[in-house]
């Protein structure tokens, strides 16, 4: 099989006439307080509707769901949902993460290092759940940023 078609497209409940991956209900991506940033959990889905960390193993379709291309692509998605705010991800300062499996644990803090500084990194919480909205999706996480807003001097 052919490297192109490891990736499985979501269904077509999940497509998006846009460029950018649209949320699935009725709330927004980013959600400004004062001057703190809430960003709504997010997935690995990407804008063309696939799903990072979906590998197809063999010729029957059996797939590998995996955890740090899905933790990481999650992280680079609230990235850029943080940028339309005008905030990084140097702004973040709690995170909250949701597996679908715990033995899932240790590639997901591998990842997440990738981002987030130890010591001076945002607070975290991580949770077992029992699903997510698309049964390819390993992890969701949903974060708080904190960004002075500057004053115009109209």
């Amino acid at each position: 099989m052919n490297k192109n078609q490891n990736e499985i497209p979501a269904p077509d409940s999940y497509r998006d006439a846009g460029s950018n991956v649209t949320p699935r209900g009725a709330y927004p991506h980013t959600k400004r307080v004062g001057d703190f940033i809430f960003v709504s959990g997010t997935s690995s889905r990407r804008a063309d509707n696939t799903i990072a960390g979906v590998d197809i193993i063999d010729e029957m379709g059996t797939k590998r769901l995996n955890i740090e291309s899905q933790t990481r692509e999650v992280i680079l998605n609230i990235e850029k949902n943080l940028s339309k705010e005008g905030a990084t991800l140097k702004d973040v300062v709690d995170v909250t993460s949701f597996l679908v499996n715990m033995n899932d644990f240790a590639g997901y803090n591998k990842a997440y290092a990738e981002f987030f500084n130890k010591e001076t990194g945002p607070t975290r919480t991580t949770v077992a759940v029992h699903q997510l909205p698309h049964p390819d999706l390993v992890v969701e996480i949903k974060v708080v940023a904190f960004l002075q807003k500057q004053e115009s001097h109209d």
